[in-house]
């Protein structure tokens, strides 16, 4: 009886505790669409803003973020491929392999902030990119390295050891192995961990904005050395304005059009796991 009433109230705390995330979630989309909702429209999203925000849209803004999204998933993509091939197809060594993922995974632990700092020191001063997009797109390629590596690290083990072994039984070199087994394979998981890293690169603030963003008086960058305006800049400068209720309900907007953002590359990520399963799986 006592194991009984013991397990009971552990479900019951379990599902308490979940509710409450799902809650806290719930509570946050409903009020960003409810403060935000009013200012979205087809001007918003295709007029630049004006006033120092306080006016116009936020078109350049959503290019400026789509832009460092896109340079990171392009950087950190071959890279992230890369280092999982080496740790999974050439590492034999399993203490190796465990400190090898425990350096990757704690990346994860890193404070946004200091990413920006040694982001700006070794890319922006060492390399000469200065406050620039391509500093911004540097820094997000290593945020989010993590995030890939876990997604396609899981694919490519989750791949049975008998595919290996009937590629050696043909006589395929490990290259060759690579080429037409592992990756096609393991597609799904580069993909899934490269929407789910942008997810997260979407919501950074702190590691761009003093490498990368203006807040005003720039559109799309012309050189490599220019910087671009996101919409992480553009909420969090706005929402400084907390007695203009004008740059309130323009923050409320672009906050709304983020969390769409992220959304909508969650969403893309299930779907994508879902449509492109491994051959074992099916």
């Amino acid at each position: 009886m006592n194991r009984r009433i013991i397990e009971r109230t552990g479900i019951s705390v379990i599902f308490l505790l979940a509710m409450s995330g799902v809650a806290i979630l719930v509570w946050i989309i409903f009020t960003v669409g409810w403060k935000g909702g009013s200012a979205l429209s087809v001007s918003f999203l295709l007029e630049e803003s004006r006033q120092f925000g306080e006016a116009g849209g936020i078109f350049y803004q959503i290019l400026g973020t789509l832009l460092l999204m896109t340079g990171a998933a392009v950087v950190a993509g071959p890279v992230t491929l890369g280092s999982v091939l080496f740790q999974t197809e050439f590492m034999h060594s399993p203490r190796l392999k465990k400190t090898f993922r425990t350096l990757i995974y704690s990346l994860n632990a890193v404070p946004t902030i200091l990413f920006g700092l040694v982001g700006y020191l070794v890319f922006g001063m060492l390399f000469d990119t200065g406050v620039s997009w391509v500093t911004g797109v540097l820094i997000l390629a290593v945020m989010i390295l993590p995030t890939l590596h876990v997604g396609l690290q899981e694919a490519v083990e989750a791949i049975p050891p008998t595919y290996r072994e009937a590629g050696r039984a043909m006589g395929l070199t490990p290259w060759q192995q690579i080429q037409s087994i592992i990756v096609p394979q393991s597609l799904h998981g580069l993909i899934t961990g490269i929407l789910l890293g942008l997810a997260r690169a979407a919501g950074e603030t702190a590691a761009i904005l003093f490498t990368a963003t203006a807040f005003s008086g720039v559109t799309l960058p012309e050189s490599w050395t220019d910087p671009v305006p996101t919409l992480q800049t553009h909420i969090l400068i706005l929402a400084q304005e907390a007695t203009d209720p004008r740059a309130l309900a323009q923050a409320w907007g672009a906050a709304l059009v983020l969390i769409l953002m992220v959304f909508l590359l969650i969403g893309a990520a299930l779907m994508i796991r879902r449509g492109l399963p491994q051959e074992a799986e099916r």
